[in-house]
């Protein structure tokens, strides 16, 4: 351009790419090639107290340190030094996985102990009672997969590779049976450890720890229920073993006892554990006046479920869905412990009414408040009423969300079914109007999840329902879509 010619100048523009900030590279995950790795609770995403890979000290530093998911065939580099069918890999690859988890669950129990118990102790935290009382007997469990880790070692030839676990297995697993006093006493281990972290001593040992390398991002509670996460994998993992065993394998007769073994032994430990967890609450209800005692009450050996709920009113209950009675109570703290104080009367199961409410049909208490309510105020209801001559009661209880709201709807539903059944009036559920009212279907998993009950993780967060103490046969019965007839019951004050 001639230099007389006017240019407009041009403002300096910061390049795009500063603008931009900087993304972090994150690496692929690497899939499983076993399905014993998903079931596993030892996943990708936990993170890993070992020491970090040669190729990853370069990267920045994390404060979390992550414990990798080995493979066999990478462990050993057998696909180098001899070819092997792929269903023998993946056999192979399924008993690694059974051996991995054993040392991964030492190392962590181990863990929970030097981290956890003996510096509480040490420093005056907790009483020798109280740890005793949330530790149980985890001291007991770290020999007794020690024992299970050497044999399956022993059994590894130099190439890495395992002929037979089955016989090892055989004699090994009713060893077991030793959990059973574990998972009792985890129902009061974890109520006395959040009565605990009320105490600003304890909360700031855990919180400290959280924010330690060495915890992975998991507080006590979830090293401690870990053991107990592990024993519902079991017939899972056999049965991935089990599955790539060829049919003339001497091994496959042993492995398929060995699942009868750990199924009974899961199922007793399951029934035992509900039972004690039904104990514990009952002794932990409190009641304003003589009338309120039900023998219903204190025949009850299983609690199918419980959890938090509002009325229309927003007033927050515990309510509690035991074989044959629905009890609606109030948490209260009594001499420094958690307990419930009974709402209302008992309702029992075969005399409740259960009605599925659509969003939008309640109305919350005072009419000026509904009127200014929003719609995510009025959802996810249900209500339950009861009239048994002169004593009628009528709630309308919300849920936390959809998924709560139809859990509870299913345990309701398969309570009064099972206690009408067993009376031997089947037919009356044709009759009752309100029991019968449409709700959405839910397909639940079939199959073997009835030995995954206690697989459930203890969930921190302030559901309208404890999930893990649901019975999976709830989840497992069929929605009735026949509808019922129209009639309604005046919701009263409560």
């Amino acid at each position: 351009e001639p230099s007389n010619k006017r240019v407009k100048p041009l403002s300096r523009v910061t390049s795009l790419a500063n603008l931009i900030p900087p993304v972090k590279a994150t690496p692929l995950k690497r899939f499983s090639q076993t399905l014993q790795r998903s079931i596993s609770f030892r996943s990708e995403s936990r993170p890993d107290i070992l020491a970090p890979r040669p190729w990853s000290r370069n990267a920045a530093s994390s404060s979390t340190k992550r414990r990798d998911s080995k493979l066999w065939s990478e462990t050993f580099d057998v696909c180098v030094n001899q070819m092997l069918p792929s269903k023998e890999i993946k056999r192979q690859e399924a008993i690694f996985e059974l051996s991995q988890g054993e040392e991964d669950l030492i190392e962590d129990l181990k863990l929970a102990k030097k981290a956890y118990h003996d510096p509480m102790l040490k420093l005056s935290i907790m009483t020798e009672q109280e740890l005793n009382q949330i530790f149980g007997t985890l001291d007991s469990l770290i020999p007794l997969h020690e024992e299970l880790l050497s044999q399956l070692r022993d059994a590894r030839k130099p190439d890495g590779s395992t002929e037979h676990v089955g016989p090892i297995l055989v004699g090994w697993l009713p060893c077991l049976s030793s959990y059973d006093s574990y998972c009792s006493n985890q129902v009061a281990a974890k109520a006395l450890l959040d009565h605990k972290k009320q105490d600003h001593r304890v909360q700031d040992f855990l919180q400290r720890c959280l924010e330690s390398p060495f915890s992975r991002k998991l507080d006590l509670w979830n090293f401690l229920d870990i053991p107990r996460s592990r024993l519902v994998k079991y017939p899972l993992l056999l049965r991935e073993i089990l599955r790539h065993t060829p049919n003339d394998n001497p091994d496959q007769q042993h492995l398929e006892e060995a699942i009868n073994i750990i199924q009974g032994i899961v199922a007793e430990i399951n029934t035992k554990t509900g039972e004690s967890e039904c104990r514990y609450y009952k002794e932990r209800l409190l009641y304003l006046e003589e009338g309120q005692k039900d023998s219903l009450i204190d025949n009850s050996r299983v609690l199918c479920c419980h959890g938090e709920l509002k009325n229309n009113r927003g007033v927050k209950l515990h309510v509690f869905l035991f074989q044959e009675v629905l009890v609606i109570t109030r948490a209260v703290t009594h001499n420094e412990q958690l307990c419930y104080q009974l709402y209302r009367q008992p309702i029992p199961v075969k005399d409740l009414l259960l009605e599925d409410l659509q969003d939008g049909e309640v109305r919350l208490g005072g009419s000026l408040r509904g009127a200014f309510s929003n719609n995510e105020r009025i959802k996810n209801f249900f209500r339950v009423s009861f009239k048994n001559g002169s004593q009628s009661q009528t709630h309308s209880l919300q849920a936390n969300d959809t998924f709560n709201k139809q859990q509870w709807l299913n345990c309701i539903r398969q309570a009064k079914e099972t206690v009408l059944c067993a009376a031997g009036q089947a037919g009356a559920l044709d009759s009752e109007g309100p029991f019968l009212n449409p709700a959405p279907r839910s397909q639940e998993p079939q199959g073997d999840t009835k030995l995954e009950q206690m697989d459930q993780s203890d969930s921190e967060s302030d559901c309208s329902m404890d999930t893990s103490e649901v019975s999976l046969d709830c989840e497992r019965m069929e929605q009735t879509d026949s509808s019922g007839g129209n009639s309604r019951h005046i919701e009263s004050n409560v």
